[in-house]
């Protein structure tokens, strides 16, 4: 198995592929968008990867980070997610912000990447948080918020706050505090946007 590569970056595809030499062999990786930018034509690249075998192709995968690595091979371990699903996600979503997405149940973060539904959005939430060691997962399945950020989104949709409001404004809080300071932190956060 490859683990990783280190060599010059010989191409660079907007799809997000590339092809790096490594003693003079070129492999060509496929990327997370958000890596291209870090790639630069003829500079040196060092990526951890994956090598996906399928039975009629050998397909290598690459990123920057080993958190990213290893969030993509829990990403294809869940049922229903493939490689291409796989990095489809972690395009639109760091490591983290897919952690805290699972954290504050938010579908319709994970409904921004392509190809993912609210029906599959839903799925992938249950399954992904087992996989991807999501802190304060509440494994009893009884629906209740489990964190202070799940129960101040809850009550800013329920306020009428728009999901795109919502998850804007929750990234703009700190991780720490009551659910009361969080929600009152939430509406002023929220007013200031609006005025």
């Amino acid at each position: 198995m490859i683990g990783s590569l280190r060599g010059a970056v010989l191409e660079r595809h907007p799809a997000g592929e590339v092809v790096v030499e490594v003693g003079g062999v070129g492999y060509r990786v496929l990327i997370p968008l958000g890596a291209l930018t870090q790639l630069e034509f003829g500079a040196p690249a060092f990526l951890f990867t994956h090598l996906h075998v399928r039975e009629d192709a050998m397909v290598l995968y690459g990123f920057p980070t080993r958190d990213e690595r290893d969030t993509f091979e829990a990403l294809i371990g869940a049922t229903g997610v493939g490689p291409k699903l796989g990095l489809a996600i972690l395009s639109v979503h760091s490591p983290g912000s897919l952690r805290r997405a699972l954290v504050d149940d938010d579908l319709a973060a994970l409904t921004l990447v392509p190809g993912v539904g609210k029906r599959t959005a839903q799925r992938l939430l249950v399954e992904l948080k087992s996989r991807l060691a999501v802190p304060d997962f509440d494994v009893t399945g009884g629906g209740a918020p489990v964190t202070a950020r799940a129960e101040v989104r809850e009550a800013l949709s329920g306020l009428g706050y728009a999901p795109d409001e919502v998850r804007d404004v929750l990234t703009q809080l700190g991780d720490d505090g009551s659910v009361e300071d969080l929600l009152r932190d939430a509406l002023r956060l929220l007013a200031v946007s609006r005025a």
